[in-house]
């Protein structure tokens, strides 16, 4: 079935362009044009903006529901609520757990993508952990903190071909090069994350396969001192390096405005990605809940729009969706609209290695959101179909060929 979107302010290179027609069939964008040609299915965008979808790179959960919960339903909750927000892709990310626990996501992931009802794409696993500093550790459960075990992740990713995609370490960790250089070599990203690692373990890294730092300024070093003398710290190498990309929780509140607006103003958009760090409350009501699996997580408190540990000691991830994020990123951290939605599109594709989607552009899935000026969506459309569409805003109208 062809179908074609009208009368949207459509994001091409970076600009918005009014007066063309984007067209789509079997999922994938077939034409961007000025003209009006007959299609089987016609949605009128009514003015509002028609952008790439979002990808979140990293997001525990929402809607109720973990990627830890053990349940399929789970991923298929979290994925609904994400399509609700404007989320067309996601890496489902896995807390620090047992060799056991996180074998046993990996085992459910793989189930939960023979599911025809998703919502928001999933695109492969992201394991934030357990090779962290205990140091930087945040949220993560302390007592399943570990050096990187060679037995351990050989196996998970023989057991599991191609669905890891993503695995965040602290490289300062004993064994954690040999660690960077296999998942290089199997193709998976290997990210700075909960760790002591300074400016120069960044250089000294890079080539190793660290390449990109899970989100900065949450448990990463800036500049400290030591005896007499001052050292940069990973903060720094982030801008420093023109190689390194990071992401960034945009809820507004990990990181205040002057720190977005740092951000934007410093490092390229091509290598700042936006990101929720959802955990399960996501799109839900404050109050209490809970970081991780509904076994085996800890209790926390969601409360002044974030999830907090009981003793408010740290924050225990977000519970921001990705439509939040840009909204912030262009209200308070002054990026132009266009420059937002890159940073949570076309940004995190690139930085996955994606060359089918992240733009609209011909021969790309049809990964397609529409949205208002307060980036309310509207309609979330993923590989041609519709997953989400706000009730009474936007109807289709059908046509004869």
């Amino acid at each position: 079935m062809k179908t074609k979107i009208i009368n949207g302010r459509i994001l091409q290179d970076g600009a918005w362009t009014d007066g063309v027609v984007l067209y789509f069939e079997d999922g994938i964008i077939t034409e961007i044009s000025a003209q009006n040609k007959p299609c089987d299915e016609e949605i009128d965008a009514h003015g509002c903006y028609v952008s790439p979808g979002f990808i979140d790179l990293h997001t525990h959960g929402a809607g109720g529901a973990d990627f830890m919960d053990g349940t399929v339903d789970a991923y298929m909750t979290a994925s609904r609520m994400h399509a609700s927000h404007g989320t067309t892709a996601l890496y489902p990310t896995v807390l620090s757990g047992s060799r056991e626990d996180i074998d046993a996501s990996c085992a459910l992931y793989a189930e939960a993508c023979k599911e025809k009802t998703q919502y928001a794409k999933m695109l492969g696993l992201h394991l934030e952990g357990p090779y962290f500093a205990y140091a930087f550790r945040g949220a993560q459960d302390p007592k399943h903190l570990r050096n990187p075990d060679p037995t351990e992740y050989k196996e998970l990713v023989r057991k599991y071909p191609g669905m890891i995609k993503r695995w965040s370490c602290a490289p300062e960790l004993e064994g954690s090069e040999e660690f960077a250089t296999f998942l290089k070599e199997h193709g998976i990203l290997a990210a700075f994350g909960h760790t002591e690692a300074d400016c120069r373990d960044a250089y000294r890294l890079y080539d190793a396969g660290f390449t990109h730092i899970t989100h900065l300024y949450s448990c990463t070093t800036t500049v400290y001192r030591k005896d007499a003398k001052r050292y940069a710290g990973l903060v720094e190498a982030a801008y420093l390096h023109d190689g390194i990309t990071f992401e960034i929780i945009g809820d507004g509140i990990h990181l205040p405005p002057e720190l977005l607006q740092f951000v934007y103003k410093f490092k390229p958009t091509t290598h700042v990605a936006l990101i929720t760090d959802s955990m399960r409350a996501a799109g839900m009501e404050e109050g209490e809940s809970i970081l991780g699996g509904l076994k085996t997580g800890q209790r926390v408190i969601v409360e002044e729009g974030v999830a907090k540990l009981p003793d408010r000691t740290a924050f225990a991830g977000s519970v921001a969706t990705m439509d939040r994020v840009v909204r912030n990123m262009v209200k308070m951290g002054g990026a132009t609209l266009a420059d937002a939605v890159k940073m949570a599109s076309e940004t995190p594709a690139a930085i996955m290695k994606l060359t089918d989607t992240g733009k609209l552009q011909v021969g790309y899935a049809a990964d397609i959101i529409i949205f208002d000026e307060e980036i309310d969506v509207k309609r979330t459309i993923a590989d041609g179909q519709t997953v989400y569409q706000k009730q009474g805003v936007i109807k289709n109208v059908w046509q004869g060929k």
